[in-house]
């Protein structure tokens, strides 16, 4: 009177869909340099904490008896797991299986996974590798007939863009569909040399007349630089690392407040070389990135999309354990001037802040936009614009540090100007609508035209300039709140971080 025969059936059918591909195609896949889908899902995960939903979905063949003579595993695997003990919905796609295209059961899991995410408000992880659900040649030949595109499901990955942290990691060449979900995205992570992306590969390329290698076409070299992917990894296991860490300063989703972490490094400490850190030259770079280690929390900085829009730094930090997303100027790239790059990845950090509710730290040192023909024809000032839109429309805290320069509309854009200014500036502070270095000849034509010595004449007035512009006759007039000495600034950030926490925990 027992179901022992089924549940004989249940675990021989798991078995089978446990060998994926089977041993050939599996092995292949290793030699390739890549793990397959159930080890990169046991690598991500806490250990033993994956419960897999649709295990033995796939397609089964019978004989005439109506009994399983063999099984082919769907290509798609997704359940819930655990990353660092906190709750996460994952999925992998499994190349050893029709080399990731689709079949109905895929579909189906695939809105499944997005679904799950949204209604139980969980962090999404997807790990992808190949078409990524999407359709073949030869499958439209199996079909006999073909279809009006359309993607099931995708109004849940909207949702889930909206809702919670989306994480998408490409682990192979992936096109079409499957480099849709690694865009749709809020971090999204490329492995050199293993992952390609593109909207169709080399073989579709070729009719234009390009001959190009996967990788030639759509490598890590290409999309990490171009904004298309925040981060380069180097191997699988850094980009499970850096999966992991970029979760660990998000909540669950925006219902949900960024959870604090225990850190041994006291609110009042001061760093010294941060009273030369800003060089008195005005046209010498210096290391922004240090300042960030300085004034964070110990070894609290990720950043995120390093290798794109370079004049801006966006990364995620801590402030006495509270997560915060942070915004910096690099003056080590091209002054820092924005570039329509840099503000597309401006505008798209300040959106994912506003999303989960991160207070902001923007740390300015900016010239303006950058000028010049390029800077034009890339429509900079339309994406200059859009950045400061989305600055002036959030509602989080905001906190803002003027480290050195801040010209011009970009200068501007260093916060939302009709809300209280949590601000301080450092003594290097030089702002205004525009730099004065370079348009005092022209304003001092006549002038400079009279003099006996126009070289003197010159630096007088470069000199007289100079006192008008220092910071503390701004502050006379209130047009800066506080000047503060540089060392102070990690105590005063860390009030601001508790501060902070009190809005966000009143709405």
């Amino acid at each position: 009177m027992s179901w022992e025969k089924e549940l004989e059936e249940l675990q021989a059918r798991a078995k089978l869909a446990e060998q994926m591909g089977g041993d050939e195609k599996v092995t292949r896949q290793h030699e390739r340099g890549k793990l397959d889908a159930r080890q990169r899902l046991a690598h991500l995960l806490d250990r033993d904490s994956f419960r897999e939903i649709g295990k033995i979905a796939g397609r089964g063949t019978y004989d005439e008896n109506g009994d399983l003579t063999g099984f082919a595993a769907s290509n798609f695997i997704f359940g819930r797991g655990l990353i660092n003990q906190k709750p996460v919905v994952a999925s992998a796609d499994d190349f050893t299986v029709r080399g990731g295209a689709a079949d109905a059961a895929v579909h189906r899991k695939f809105v499944q996974a997005e679904q799950m995410a949204y209604e139980l408000r969980l962090p999404l992880i997807r790990m992808i590798d190949g078409t990524g659900g999407g359709g073949s040649v030869k499958m439209l030949e199996d079909m006999g007939f073909t279809y009006v595109p359309y993607v099931p499901g995708w109004e849940h990955v909207i949702k889930n863009l909206e809702t919670v942290p989306v994480v998408s990691l490409a682990l192979g060449p992936t096109a079409g569909l499957g480099a849709a979900r690694v865009v749709a995205s809020h971090y999204s992570i490329m492995v050199r040399g293993l992952s390609q992306l593109f909207s169709a590969g080399p073989a579709v390329a070729a009719f234009l007349g390009e001959e190009l290698t996967k990788e030639e076409l759509g490598g890590s070299q290409i999309h990490a630089r171009n904004g298309v992917v925040d981060e380069e990894a180097e191997s699988e296991a850094e980009a499970f690392a850096l999966c992991q860490r970029f979760l660990s300063y998000l909540p669950a989703s925006r219902h949900e407040r960024a959870t604090r972490h225990q850190i041994d490094d006291p609110t009042t400490r001061k760093d010294e070389s941060l009273i030369s850190a800003v060089p008195r030259d005005p046209r010498q770079a210096y290391n922004m990135r240090r300042i960030l280690s300085s004034i964070f929390d110990k070894d609290s900085v990720f950043e995120m999309g390093r290798r794109w829009g370079r004049a801006s730094i966006t990364a995620f930090a801590r402030l006495d354990g509270w997560p915060v997303a942070v915004l910096a100027n690099d003056p080590t790239y091209l002054g820092g001037s924005w570039t329509a790059k840099t503000s597309e990845k401006v505008e798209r950090f300040v959106k994912l802040a506003e999303l989960f509710r991160l207070p902001v730290v923007n740390l300015v040192d900016n010239p303006g936009f950058m000028i010049g023909l390029e800077a034009e024809q890339n429509a900079l000032i339309r994406y200059g614009v859009q950045a400061m839109n989305a600055i002036y429309k959030t509602t989080i805290p905001w906190a803002t540090v003027i480290t050195r320069k801040a010209y011009g509309i970009a200068g501007s854009a260093m916060s939302d100007h009709t809300r209280f200014q949590y601000r301080f500036a450092w003594p290097s502070g030089d702002w205004g609508s525009l730099p004065l270095d370079g348009g005092i000849e022209v304003a001092y034509k006549s002038e400079l035209e009279k003099a006996d010595d126009p070289a003197v004449a010159l630096n007088t007035i470069r000199d007289r300039l100079n006192k008008v512009r220092s910071p503390f006759r701004s502050a006379e007039h209130y047009s800066i709140e506080d000047i503060i000495d540089p060392r102070d600034t990690r105590p005063l950030l860390c009030e601001f971080a508790h501060h902070a926490q009190r809005m966000l925990d009143s709405k």
